[in-house]
């Protein structure tokens, strides 16, 4: 099952009402595309590194989603494009992320079982040349 993590910024201007009602919203979409979420984290109102569509702050929401193809996601990402409430947003796919650094760990600790079984030091003796006076 692959997971996703969507970021989405909504405008300051929206009350708490109108949040959770736009977070309720983003869930039945999910639901609906047979989507499990996993969690839904509201970060509330938060400055922004820079100024978008004339805003300076923005409400932050992140929704982990796990689902077997990427149809929820596809329509998450259609939907937000046409609702005006949403400055940005950002999908990024978490479990090639989550391989990778697994694949990495094992890796490094094959490496250090080889160096410590292959690492015992043989101590090499001083040899005396004999050298012709």
């Amino acid at each position: 099952m692959r997971k996703y993590e969507v970021a989405i910024v909504l405008a300051p201007t929206l009350t708490e009402e109108e949040v959770d009602q736009s977070i309720e919203t983003f869930q039945k979409i999910a639901e609906e595309k047979q989507a499990q979420i996993a969690s839904v984290d509201n970060w509330g109102k938060r400055k922004l590194a820079y100024p978008i569509s004339k805003h300076t702050e923005g409400i932050y929401v992140i929704l982990t989603l796990e689902e077997a193809a990427a149809e929820s996601v596809a329509e998450l990402e259609r939907r937000f494009k046409v609702m005006e409430s949403v400055i940005r947003f950002l999908t990024i796919r978490v479990d090639l992320d989550l391989k990778r650094a697994e694949k990495m760990t094992t890796r490094r600790k094959g490496k250090k079982r080889r160096t410590s079984s292959s690492g015992e030091e043989t101590r090499t003796q001083p040899v005396s040349v004999a050298t012709e006076d």
